[in-house]
């Protein structure tokens, strides 16, 4: 009997923790795609770039820089990912873009 309700408990944890892996995920995915409709390659009009490159880059040292850059990889992609720094998987363009030593272009 001990042995049943141990392997009972052992079953009612192991569903428990697989339905928060799956509710997590469905969660993260709901998310990425909200943030891929606002922040997606194409998502700005070129005249929108000056403004989302003044907030992306209102926070660093290398402000000059920064909106150098950042307008020039806006141009080509038409987005700019959200927040201040990372978060550039939802705009691959801006992510992708390389200088020739292989690092990244776009701030």
């Amino acid at each position: 009997m001990a042995k049943f309700v141990a392997l009972f408990l052992f079953a009612l944890i192991a569903v428990s923790m697989l339905q928060t892996l799956v509710s997590a995920s469905e969660n993260y995915q709901l998310m990425n795609k909200r943030h891929h409709n606002r922040y997606g390659n194409g998502s700005l009009k070129s005249y929108q770039c000056g403004s989302e490159c003044d907030r992306r880059c209102s926070k660093t040292q290398y402000h000059k820089a920064c909106i150098t850059f950042c307008n020039k990889c806006c141009r080509k992609c038409l987005c700019v990912p959200p927040g201040f720094y990372g978060n550039k998987a939802v705009c691959p363009c801006y992510n992708n873009w390389k200088t020739q030593e292989g690092g990244p272009k776009c701030p």
